[in-house]
């Protein structure tokens, strides 16, 4: 019966005993996997993102609108990525931009950028760094362009250059009257405008 007894408190020692192992294993194990999984310094940057992801608004690749503007010329915007403002549903930020402007008259403007902003509400947009736009054979180079839907005007500004079959031009800004069909060229430097204009 002594023995049994022995026996018994052996055995339980041995099941108590090793409980214990499994059981400081299991907790160590989880705190060591979860500080290798992520560690508070990634859980604060994941967090900074999803925070600035949900204030910055939604993304979208290759998007295009179209539509015609007030003075009833056609026109269709491209981008290869927006996304829209989460404060101003109106404002749309765009990258790789791509405007063509169809006119009545049946002459095309093409209009890109890197950048843009795009409001779909008064149909405005903005066209930033490395602008380029063709059109009837010139092409003009800038680091801005406006266009205004409800004033019918395409601003263009930042070192701009034009490249046409008559001659080069550079000035300081460029005013085009949509509705008229007008250049309006303007410089700040002494209203000098730089030009090499072929005559024949």
């Amino acid at each position: 019966m002594n023995r049994k007894k022995k026996l018994r408190i052996y055995q339980f020692s041995l099941l108590f005993l090793g409980i214990l192992i499994i059981f400081f294993t299991y907790i160590n194990n989880e705190k060591i996997t979860e500080e290798k999984i992520i560690s508070s310094e990634t859980q604060k940057k994941i967090k900074k993102q999803l925070a600035d992801q949900s204030s910055a608004g939604d993304v979208f690749f290759n998007i295009e609108y179209s539509g015609l503007d007030l003075a009833g010329n056609r026109y269709i915007l491209k981008s290869k990525e927006a996304k829209n403002s989460k404060d101003n549903q109106e404002i749309v930020y765009m990258k790789a931009v791509e405007a063509i402007f169809y006119f009545k008259d049946g002459t095309i403007l093409n209009v890109q950028s890197e950048d843009g902003i795009y409001n779909n509400k008064t149909l405005d947009m903005q066209f930033n760094r490395n602008v380029k736009a063709t059109y009837e054979g010139s092409e003009l180079l800038a680091q801005k362009a406006e266009y205004s839907n409800s004033k019918s005007f395409l601003i263009i500004s930042e070192k701009v250059k034009v490249n046409d079959i008559r001659g080069s031009m550079l000035a300081d800004k460029l005013y085009f009257d949509i509705k008229k069909q007008t250049l309006s060229i303007a410089s700040n430097e002494e209203n000098k405008v730089n030009a090499n204009i072929n005559l024949k």
